[in-house]
């Protein structure tokens, strides 16, 4: 699975008339768990691949244009763009600055895609140690221990929390 996923849930005209009108397509990325939704129209798009090819190959975008501006068409260049993108994503071990750019990704791992974000293998084992010292010991917890007039205290509880909080006290 990438890190990154893409997908071009919806678009929506803007404009009054088709000659002034265009189309705004919402392009939904997900990365590491975290969404966030981009709002591009199709001269970025166009703008992107212009750009992009300079850097790599990419594949087909769908044309620039549209004789006729019904649903069906859109939603035909809508699934050319969600392709399109997606392609990028799976033909492409690193990915642009530009394509990051126009998905609004900032700090991107400078891993390859097939790595996950943040993998604890590339942690150090000096950064995975607690750096915090404990602020308030209690010697007993008043809500899971007995009261000191209890006659039968619970050993299964005060065993658990000896070995817890004093791991090296010894039985009487």
């Amino acid at each position: 699975m990438h890190p990154i996923e893409v997908s071009i849930p919806s678009f929506r005209s803007e404009g009054s008339n088709a000659e002034k009108g265009y189309t705004v397509f919402k392009i939904e990325v997900l990365m590491c768990g975290r969404q966030h939704t981009v709002e591009k129209r199709y001269s970025e798009f166009h703008a992107l691949h212009k750009m992009i090819k300079k850097v790599i190959k990419p594949p087909e975008i769908p044309s620039k244009h549209v004789r006729n501006w019904v649903p069906k068409v859109l939603e035909q260049r809508r699934q050319g763009l969600e392709l399109y993108l997606q392609t990028i994503i799976m033909e492409n071990e690193v990915l642009p600055k530009i394509f990051l750019d126009f998905l609004n990704i900032r700090h991107f791992p400078s891993l390859p895609k097939t790595e996950s974000c943040g993998s604890f293998e590339t942690e150090s084992e000096e950064s995975s140690k607690l750096t915090h010292q404990p602020a308030l010991l209690f010697l007993r917890d008043p809500y899971l221990l007995p009261t000191t007039n209890d006659t039968f205290s619970n050993m299964v509880i005060e065993g658990v929390i000896r070995g817890i909080f004093y791991p090296d006290f010894q039985p009487r």
